[in-house]
């Protein structure tokens, strides 16, 4: 029954493979697109097949990028990291042959589109736009940092409660900061990332590859990764009563596991499959290390203290994060109704509520994924530009019958708990009177 229904307001032609997948993971994703993505084993874009092996270590943002995609369609991942032209141009030579079968994907990226005009309009604007506070979410950035480990090793040597949620509040934030940098090429802020215990290879994949770019589908691992604690998806066949409400009492449960949820699957599923841990999973270390070079306390002692940061941290970070964009009842989730115009850039706008309270501050912007719209349609962007744009963003918006809505941090919250319990799609399609 769930196949069925998906199948008349779904973005894919097939039900993905990895939801059937015993443990929902960044792996059984791949794998699962790997199956569905009729990309021949190579990379596809657009109905080319494309062999990149031969790019991987040339590939300008780093190895990564195109390692992991391979047996995949990229179509939207590719225009949505590549402002430009010359990157089209670039990989006609590594074209090897036309797809044999079509696209699985309904979603368009035509010339004359919302996206593609956008996209131009942006491309122009970056020409001549003020870079300069590109510099001040660096410096952001780096105060944040540094001020984990001063709070922590404050939060020792003081015994301090408020010292320790300093901490935490600075861990989170410098991991919600670090998320502006992991979308680009390859820089040494993006490893900042891990020090929450999550990874930013994995959420590379999980964020950027999935979430970006299939929001609140199927597709999007951001929603099933966190299943059956939590459901967004309003279909009563895979969200039951007892999960709709009970889920209100598991939420802060969730909240506070959810980094150390993340670290455990990884760990799991490196010695039960393959291992899937990297030498930067050791990056949280730095932090009880920090705490015992700085103060008087045995380790025993140090790891508590960083354990209870990072539940601090982990809390916040799903206070902010999942109440930041995505989750209202009129937001498009996974059975409501499509608009007509299937353009991919319209779609992500529809998949949208912006935080209107966070505008006026690039500080909150930074470490609270404000202006989401602008960086789902422009990823690699530095979060500092992106107000530049809005004028270029509402213009088009205007040409092709979309609308930016928003909202503010507190209605995010009842929004996403209204989310929760709702199990009736929409029939009304975004864009309709």
């Amino acid at each position: 029954m769930v196949i069925e229904e998906w199948k008349k307001c779904g973005i894919a032609t097939k039900f993905p493979t990895y939801r059937n997948s015993k443990l929902v993971t960044v792996e059984s994703w791949l794998k699962g697109k790997r199956v569905d993505d009729e990309a021949e084993g190579l990379w596809r874009i657009n109905d080319g097949i494309y062999d990149f092996t031969d790019f991987i270590e040339k590939h300008p943002g780093g190895e990564f990028w195109i390692r992991e995609t391979r047996g995949t369609d990229i179509t939207e991942a590719f225009e949505a990291h590549h402002l430009t032209s010359a990157p089209s141009k670039m990989i006609e030579k590594y074209k090897v042959r036309d797809a044999v079968k079509p696209r699985i994907y309904t979603l368009t990226m035509h010339e004359n589109g919302f996206y593609k005009t956008l996209k131009r309009r942006v491309a122009e604007k970056l020409k001549t736009i003020d870079n300069s506070p590109k510099q001040r979410s660096d410096l952001i950035h780096l105060g944040l940092l540094v001020s984990i480990f001063l709070f922590a090793i404050a939060s020792a040597r003081l015994n301090s409660l408020l010292f320790l949620a300093l901490a935490g509040t600075a861990l989170v934030w410098t991991c919600v900061t670090a998320h502006n940098y992991f979308h680009r090429r390859d820089n040494w802020r993006m490893y900042t990332f891990n020090l929450s215990m999550l990874n930013f290879c994995s959420w590379r994949v999980s964020h950027a590859m999935s979430h970006h770019i299939y929001p609140n589908s199927y597709l999007d691992l951001e929603l099933s990764m966190f299943e059956p604690l939590l459901c967004w998806i309003p279909n009563p066949h895979i969200k039951s009563m007892m999960m709709r409400y009970v889920s209100w009492i598991t939420e802060p449960f969730a909240y506070a596991i959810a980094f150390f949820l993340q670290m455990a699957t990884r760990i799991y599923y490196s010695l039960t499959h393959t291992n899937i841990m990297y030498w930067h999973d050791l990056i949280p270390l730095t932090i009880p290390l920090s705490i015992y070079l700085g103060s008087d306390w045995p380790l025993m002692l140090c790891l508590r203290q960083w354990l209870y940061m990072t539940a601090i941290a982990s809390f916040a970070f799903c206070v902010i994060g999942l109440n930041a964009a995505h989750h209202d009842p009129a937001i498009y989730h996974e059975g409501d109704a499509n608009r007509e115009d299937r353009d991919w850039g319209l779609f992500q706008v529809d998949t949208i509520i912006d935080r209107g309270d966070l505008k006026k501050s690039q500080f909150l912007v930074l470490t609270h994924f404000g202006d989401h719209a602008l960086h789902h349609l422009f990823p690699t962007l530095d979060h500092g530009i992106l107000p530049q744009l809005y004028p270029i963003l509402y213009q088009t918006l205007d040409e092709f019958k979309g609308e930016l809505r928003e909202c503010n941090h507190i209605e995010h919250i009842l929004g996403q708990h209204k989310q929760l319990l709702r199990i009736k799609p929409n029939l009304k399609p975004p864009g309709s009177k």
